[in-house]
């Protein structure tokens, strides 16, 4: 690379990552490195130029994986890179700018290498690379003896978790950040905010992005990895006291939503004066640096979605989803899904567990804002069933919100345009929607705010509807897209479920909603008919020969049972329950009653069936005593009258519907491809070779 810029096309032949990656030694004293490291370099965003990258790293890696062995080139560029940082710490003896600079630059090319180096060999031959100690000569950082991996894991997680991304300096304890403010009040007119904002998010997201391709080992195996060197350096030895600091930082940065720094920002600006020595060789590709690096910088156009979003909140939301769902070890759980399972509110002042070293105490408002806001990814709505599931304090804090509409809402949407999602994101919108509705306070307040207007719901125009009515009509929908689509059992389980849990506390349903769920009943009650008809003929027909094996309509046709048998149970619990505040549910029964005759007699629903016909004909006798052409306004208020009068100890008592979500066993053979096609999908500035991915298909996700 060096002090010239360059392009994608040029790396395989620059010269300084030829003598990188050549026969030599090189030093991590070497003045080699402040000309490697003195580049200016345009950091791709799209596909294809992160393919060009990814291929011209691999011919300068060919040469490294043969040559490091003797050379230990890589180890002295990560031991130059830990001095960096090193550097950054001590005020009183790194007064120059630049360090950060390198640092960063050093963090890309290493982050480079490694992918390449990991997606090509095992851990165990990547170590050896780490290994490599120099026989002669002397050091400035003193490593040789300690594990560089470890060394180097550690540093990445210190980035993250001390360099601020608020930067007023009495927000900090630090001394050498105290320094450093001070140091660019003096030297840079846009302000310290905005300039030690640019430098500290660039090196933040590439510390995050190189914890991400540390642990990307896992996608190039077919099995969950249950034993891994770099899983044991993060959950063992130097890194663990770090861990509630990690994802509290990796929480707040999804929090936070920081933008990357605009296109055209220049931080160091050249001076006049001297400087220093490091000033002096790199001050002419000073001035543009963090330019070319920023985001969808000069020569680089980026896409509307990273325009729109932070690449630093969402590389940090998939770094804490990776984290989170790794495997545990025999002799400990994972402390990073531990910290995500036990950290609690701010403003909560009880003690913590003794059992937990990983607790800590995060805003729970900023938070709740921001999983609101963010439901449109697959990774925000991911977190969100993570905290829903595994914390407690989360999902005691989430029921207990007044606005619970602005969380169910942007999930209902996503339900709502279920062809345009993964299956695996409708899977966890219909999961978090089953877990809220586990409480009974849920199910009840859902029915008491009243929205209007909602203009992504194209069946039916709604001016005004109940959050629990809107609920139904999203859920019901899902239901019957399934039904003549994806026809997937676990889909239309959770589904009839999340009503089940609903259905003794429906209130006030509107109409629409009722007319929705005996028109599902409907269509259950159609296809249950067509199924036994096809079943009649094809017995029939095979009568006549024993050559064709008969097709198995005695599967669907239980498969339909079972949920006509679950539609009936809910329909029971509100009758039950709330028939007197469901006038429209009992209008919309009355008025499709004939769907229920064939039901009657029928050994899988007479006991469910006997609730439901005695409502029918209570009602039924009192409208025909009224007289016949009724208004519709004249039958609902007979309903009314009725529902008071009907004599509650002739409904028969069924037991609660009541469903609860449990992980199935072994969980990660879910999660973790799921993670992981995540990252191969949305991390930004990243890029694998789909042919190297063994992990799961490449329609995954």
């Amino acid at each position: 690379m060096g002090a010239n810029s360059s392009s994608i096309s040029e790396l395989p032949e620059n010269e300084y990552l030829q003598k990188l990656s050549g026969s030599e030694p090189i030093s991590e004293n070497d003045p080699f490195w402040n000309q490697l490291l003195s580049f200016s370099f345009t950091t791709p965003t799209n596909s294809a130029d992160l393919k060009l990258l990814e291929e011209a790293t691999i011919s300068v890696c060919k040469s490294l994986v043969e040559k490091n062995p003797r050379t230990g080139n890589l180890g002295s560029l990560i031991k130059v890179f830990l001095s960096r940082t090193k550097e950054l710490k001590i005020s009183a003896e790194c007064q120059n700018h630049l360090f950060i600079w390198q640092a960063h630059n050093a963090l890309f090319i290493i982050c480079c290498l490694l992918k390449v180096f990991i997606s090509r060999m095992s851990e165990e031959e990547l170590q050896l690379h780490f290994t490599y100690e120099e026989k002669a000569g002397p050091s400035s950082y003193g490593v040789e003896c300690e594990d560089l991996i470890e060394e180097l894991l550690c540093c990445l997680i210190q980035l993250i978790v001390e360099i601020p991304l608020l930067y007023p300096c009495q927000h900090t304890d630090s001394n050498w950040w105290k320094w450093l403010c001070s140091w660019y009040r003096g030297r840079y007119s846009g302000g310290v905010t905005s300039a030690l904002g640019d430098i500290t998010y660039s090196i933040s997201l590439e510390a995050v992005t190189t914890l991400i391709v540390f642990l990307s080992c896992q996608l190039f195996h077919k099995e969950i990895l249950r034993e891994s060197i770099i899983h044991r350096y993060l959950m063992h030895g130097r890194c663990l006291p770090y861990t509630s600091r990690l994802v509290k930082t990796l929480l707040y940065n999804f929090i936070r939503q920081e933008r990357s720094p605009p296109p055209g920002t220049h931080v160091f600006q050249q001076q006049t004066d001297g400087g220093g020595l490091l000033y002096g060789i790199a001050s002419g590709v000073a001035t543009g640096l963090w330019t070319v690096f920023t985001l969808g910088g000069v020569g680089s156009k980026a896409s509307a979605q990273l325009e729109q979003c932070s690449p630093l909140a969402s590389q940090s939301l998939l770094l804490l989803l990776v984290l989170a769902n790794l495997t545990d070890t025999p002799d400990s759980p994972n402390p990073y899904r531990q910290a995500i399972m036990s950290f609690k509110n701010t403003q909560d002042n009880t003690a913590f567990s003794s059992s937990n070293p990983h607790a800590f105490q995060i805003n729970f408002n900023s938070l709740y804002t921001a999983l609101c806001d963010q439901q449109k990814s697959d990774q925000a709505t991911l977190l969100l069933y993570m905290l829903l599931h595994q914390n407690s304090n989360v999902r005691t804090y989430v029921l207990a919100r007044t606005d619970i509409e602005n969380l169910v809402l942007p999930i209902l949407e996503i339900l709502y345009h279920v062809e345009e999602r993964n299956s695996h994101h409708v899977y966890m919108a219909l999961i978090i929607l089953l877990i809220l509705t586990e409480d009974d306070g849920f199910n009840r307040s859902i029915h008491e705010v009243i929205l209007k207007n909602i203009t992504w719901y194209a069946e039916r125009v709604l001016t005004e509807i109940s959050l629990g009515s809107l609920l139904i009509l999203v859920v019901i929908r899902t239901i019957q897209y399934n039904m003549t689509r994806t026809r997937d059992k676990y889909l239309h389980t959770n589904c009839l479920a999340a009503l089940a849990n609903m259905s003794a506390q429906f209130r006030s349903l509107h109409q629409y909603a009722a007319q929705r769920i005996i028109s599902l009943f409907s269509l259950l009650s159609k296809k249950h008919n067509k199924v036994l008809e096809q079943a009649t003929q094809s017995l029939r027909g095979s009568l006549g020969s024993n050559d064709s094996p008969l097709p198995d309509y005695a599967q669907d046709l239980n498969v339909i049972e079972e949920v006509i048998r679950m539609m009936l149970e809910i329909i029971n619990s509100c009758l039950t329950n709330s028939l007197h505040h469901n006038p429209n549910l009992v209008y919309a029964l009355l008025y499709k009653r004939d769907l229920f005759e064939q039901f009657r007699t029928h050994p899988s629903f007479q006991d469910i069936m006997q609730n439901i016909d005695l409502v029918i004909s209570f009602f039924s006798s009192r409208l025909e005593q009224a007289g016949a052409e009724l208004s519709v306004e004249r039958v609902l208020e007979i309903i009314k009258q009725g529902a008071v009068a009907l004599p509650k100890d002739r409904l028969r008592k069924f037991p609660e519907l009541k469903f609860k979500y449990v992980e199935e066993e072994q969980p990660e053979e879910f999660f973790i491809p799921y993670v992981w096609s995540l990252v191969y999908n949305s991390a930004v500035a990243l890029y694998w070779n789909p042919r190297d991915i063994q992990l799961f298909t490449m329609d995954s996700g």
